[in-house]
């Protein structure tokens, strides 16, 4: 039995693994690598495919199958978690995005307003698979800048929605506004209805009964179809496959079963998703790009420029500190997925001539090749930036009406306020010794704030937010947050302003511990290590070893060279079980029977948590 579209289907897989392990060594994104093999194998250069037809069904599946997934990652609770930068960073940065390319397509190139807008939706969306990828990587997700970029990033995919909606009319926006107009989003309306009231008493109780059967076969059965029911009945009334896709995720984000859902539907997504990936790179002329170089070039740096100024201007105005505008900026200023889905959906409408959808193409595969670097380089892109006399406040991120700051002496600094930060910070105040605190998160500044914290909002990389708590009169200085490289400005800052300060630092790996160390940290605590020793101590006490023997044994593994340099590790039982808190303690000259009493309170939490 011969199968038309199984050898193309081979040929893809098996460019595939060359072009993905070639791009892991060079470090490109997963994406640039489906789009150059589409360029590769499709009718502009070496003619691989023969089906295209085939793939192009292939492709459809895997966009239904992304915006499900996004669908179902969408969540009233991450909204309003992210809520300040969802609704203000969100609408800033893509309305400000799409006005500035409306203008520029408009006055400069010509364009009529309904292309013009079309060209500014596209422009305005971000690489969500690329840039929360990066940020997973180097664990920078709840970084003040992670934080910004995935609340606009989140914003970003949900009005891909609307803006696809706007497509068809576009092509005649004069006219837009007629009864048609207004069927189509009464239906519209109607099917969100029908889907808000399946989401709020259907698909529960049917996932339940299904649930409980225990069938990952029949619950994977479930899930596909009811993604593909709504992507049917959305398109059989005239609205998009891609709308049906996202509201049937929207079902299934409310439910108890979404996890499970998301992490069945994922090797579907990637699959079929690559597919479609595939096939925009294969629209993409080689020769075209051969031809027109430097206007490729060109187009890319103006964009690229444009919406890092645009991202970066919105971060200023949330407050952000300079070294987290430049982050954000960086991060946000490369063309997505999502629009060259929209790409694809306007050339059917004729939004785009061939020559322009030519250039799209090039750029944003060029924009999104270039992201990886450009976000490595932007760390380095600040610390030249923070050197230029540029206003205190804009370095600083520090919001007018802030308090003047209390001179404090002999007192704890607090970098950060999780979970580390509030227990030492509870310490401190059940001590009755004087601390303050720096954190990035204007909504825990304001809370803690409102319950009487002596915290203060300002990025603590920057020697004016140090002076800002007094920190060259502090005895302690306690650097407790996610990113490892504002961690280390901000050790070295603080010993230069205070030789004679304890600092301590917590630090997610081994390897990051010599360097704080040369940097003037006293001790440094990594997140690595403290895991690590506490698994194999819980373990042993479970088959009955004596405390005295588990202190060998640690011993034993702290003398072990394979760990590597554990200068500034402290190992003894109170530091372990305690963290960090009981040593700056210990600094602070608090008295050690209170410390006592909280790390017994502690260890009784942690042992109802493991029960």
């Amino acid at each position: 039995m011969d199968i038309p579209l199984l050898p193309d289907i081979v040929k893809i897989f098996g460019m595939s693994i060359a072009v993905l392990l070639f791009c892991h060594r060079i470090r490109l994104p997963n994406v640039v690598g489906f789009l150059l093999i589409g360029m590769i194998c499709g009718p502009h250069a070496l003619k691989l495919i023969h089906d295209e037809a085939e793939v192009q069904i292939l492709a459809q599946l895997g966009i239904v199958l992304l915006l499900f997934t996004v669908g179902m990652e969408f969540s009233f609770k991450r909204i309003i978690e992210y809520r300040r930068f969802f609704f203000v960073g969100g609408l800033l940065q893509v309305g400000l995005t799409v006005l500035a390319t409306l203008a520029i397509s408009y006055l400069c190139v010509e364009c009529h307003i309904g292309r013009s807008l079309f060209f500014g939706f596209l422009v305005s969306l971000s690489s969500t698979a690329i840039v929360l990828r990066m940020l997973d990587e180097k664990h920078e997700t709840d970084t003040p800048a992670g934080r910004i970029i995935v609340g606009v990033m989140i914003f970003q995919d949900i009005v891909a929605i609307p803006m696809m909606l706007l497509v068809p009319f576009l092509g005649g926006v004069e006219q837009a506004l007629d009864w048609q107009l207004v069927y189509t989003v009464g239906k519209g309306l109607a099917v969100l209805g029908l889907v808000l009231f399946s989401a709020e008493k259907l698909v529960p109780k049917l996932m339940h009964q299904i649930a409980k059967t225990r069938s990952r076969e029949l619950f994977l059965l479930s899930v596909l179809t009811i993604c593909f029911t709504v992507a049917w009945v959305t398109s059989s009334v005239g609205l998009s496959l891609s709308l049906g896709a996202f509201l049937a995720g929207l079902i299934i984000s409310e439910s108890d079963y979404r996890t499970e859902a998301i992490g069945d539907i994922l090797p579907f997504q990637d699959i079929f998703t690559s597919f479609f990936f595939v096939s925009i790179g294969m629209l993409l002329d080689l020769q075209f790009v051969i031809q027109e170089p430097f206007v490729i070039l060109f187009v890319t740096f103006g964009i690229l420029a444009l919406k890092a100024m645009l991202a970066g201007g919105t971060a200023i105005f949330l407050g952000m500190p300079l070294r987290a505008v430049v982050l954000t900026g960086v991060a946000l200023c490369q063309i997505g997925e999502f629009s060259l889905v929209l790409a694809k959906t306007g050339i059917g409408y004729e939004l785009a001539s061939e020559y322009q959808y030519q250039l799209f193409l090039a750029v944003a595969l060029l924009s999104m090749a270039l992201t990886p670097t450009l976000m490595a380089l932007a760390p380095k892109m600040a610390e030249h930036l923070l050197r230029l006399p540029i206003p205190v406040r804009i370095k600083s991120g520090l919001r007018t009406g802030e308090e003047a700051h209390q001179q404090r002496k002999d007192h704890i600094v607090i970098v950060g306020f999780g979970i580390s930060g509030k227990n030492l910070a509870r310490s401190a105040k059940e001590g009755k010794i004087p601390y303050a605190i720096l954190d990035m998160n204007a909504e825990v500044v304001k809370l803690e704030k409102q319950k009487g914290e002596p915290i203060h909002f300002g990025d603590a990389t920057h020697e004016s937010v140090l002076h800002h708590v007094n920190v060259a009169e502090a005895r302690v200085v306690a650097v407790v947050i996610n990113d490892s490289t504002a961690a280390g400005r901000i050790v070295e800052i603080a010993r230069h302003l205070n030789p004679r300060a304890y600092i301590l630092v917590r630090t997610r790996y081994l390897r990051e511990m010599k360097h704080m160390c040369s940097l003037g940290a006293d001790e440094v605590i990594p997140d690595e290590y403290g895991s690590s020793v506490e698994i194999f101590t819980r373990v042993l006490r479970k088959y009955q070893i004596p405390t005295a023997e588990v202190e060998k044994i640690i011993a034993k593994v702290d003398a072990d060279p394979n760990m590597g340099d554990s200068t500034g590790l402290v190992l003894d039982s109170n530091l372990r079980r305690g963290g960090e808190v009981q040593e700056m303690w210990k600094r602070s000259g608090g008295p050690a029977w209170l410390m006592q009493e909280l790390v017994v309170e502690w260890q009784e939490q942690r042992a109802v948590t493991y029960q």
